[in-house]
């Protein structure tokens, strides 16, 4: 037996599968565009399958606080860029298939032409502004997307523009108001989750190439993992939602997902770059007892969870510079911030373990 059939023999002795359903994963070409909790069972499950070609998609690096969830990292993984660190890890799980990495943030100018080498996108992504561009990509570049999300204890599962049906769209024509669905960074995730959705998403995927069992198109599938329960809602295809997106694709490059989203740019800078604004005023959001201590930049520290409290502290005539300890919760804090009416703010790339090590340097900046 040949290492081709002994690699997948436990799937190619199905009657449903074959040889011939083996040659169909080979030929497929599958991108994933998230490799973080949901990414990674999905990513581990197609590799091992033996689909031919996957891409990767995320700019993010991996932070201690995805490894309770995200496995296909270890601690030495810590600060590399997911998709690179992703396809190292996969590559040892099977290096006869071809993986493409995009270590870039997905936009409305490279979507289109990173879909077009695809026959299945699938969305491992946490947000809402790239959920809508990744649909309207899919629709426009005529590809079915495999969708999962989660929340604390819940998870969904569906598959949009598939054969003619519903698209994400269809079941969320609008998106929620900004800032009334928390991110699992701000109200927590049970780490197993993802790996349940994440492994249904494979699923479909391969339920999709394969030509087997019934799709979850049309359907939304919703999972509790507390009570072990699961319900199944039919979701069907809105026209005039679809005939919108399929009207603005030759502008769909200067669509703005952001702002169609109400989510606000936040920009990100680096530690050098803080240090070069004069008369800034620096906003410490992290715990009072969190070190090391970054007395130098004389900040105001106002810890997040009581920042909205506290925003009389903050003087809106000045720029603001937000520092938390590695650059997650600051994020939130600018968020938080210009929702309130502040403007000119940025928030420190790598947050006080950044600054603190670079602080001589720093310094000398200022001299």
């Amino acid at each position: 037996m040949n290492s081709f059939n002994s690699r997948y023999h436990r799937q190619v002795i199905l009657p449903e599968i074959g040889s011939s359903g083996q040659e169909k994963l080979d030929r497929s070409k599958v991108l994933v565009i998230g490799a973080g909790g949901l990414g990674c069972p999905v990513l581990q499950y197609l590799t091992a399958a033996g689909i031919g070609t996957i891409g990767i998609v995320d700019f993010d690096v991996v932070d201690i606080s995805n490894l309770h969830r995200q496995i296909l990292y270890g601690t030495s993984s810590i600060g590399i860029n997911k998709a690179l660190a992703a396809k190292q890890r996969l590559t040892d799980l099977n290096p006869a298939i071809t993986i493409n990495t995009y270590p870039e943030k997905l936009t409305t100018k490279n979507a289109i032409s990173i879909f077009s080498e695809y026959d299945i996108i699938v969305d491992g992504t946490d947000n809402f502004s790239t959920r809508y561009l990744i649909n309207d990509a899919c629709i426009i570049a005529n590809k079915p997307l495999v969708y999962g999300a989660i929340f604390k204890f819940e998870g969904q599962v569906s598959v949009f523009n598939y054969q003619n049906g519903p698209t994400y769209r269809c079941l969320f024509p609008e998106p929620p108001k900004a800032g009334s669905v928390p991110s699992c960074a701000e109200i927590g995730v049970l780490g197993v989750l993802p790996g349940i959705i994440g492994s249904m998403q494979a699923n479909e995927i391969l339920k999709i190439i394969l030509g087997l069992g019934n799709v979850l198109s049309g359907k939304l599938f919703m999972y509790d993992c507390l009570t072990t329960t699961s319900s199944t809602f039919t979701i069907s295809r809105v026209e005039s939602e679809i005939s919108k997106v399929k009207a603005l694709s030759e502008d769909f490059k200067k669509n703005d997902y952001d702002l169609f989203c109400g989510v606000h740019q936040i920009i990100e800078i680096t530690a050098q770059e803080a240090f070069l604004i004069k008369n800034a005023q620096f906003i410490d959001v992290r715990e009072t007892h969190e070190q090391p201590k970054i007395d130098s930049l004389e900040p105001i520290s106002i810890p997040l969870g009581t920042l909205e409290q506290e925003l009389h502290m903050i003087s809106k005539e000045k720029e603001i510079i937000v520092f938390c300890q590695s650059g997650i919760r600051s994020k939130r804090a600018v968020e938080i911030l210009q929702k309130n009416g502040f403007r000119n703010i940025s928030h420190i790339r790598g947050g006080a373990i950044v600054l603190h090590d670079n602080m001589s340097d720093l310094l000398d900046l200022k001299k």
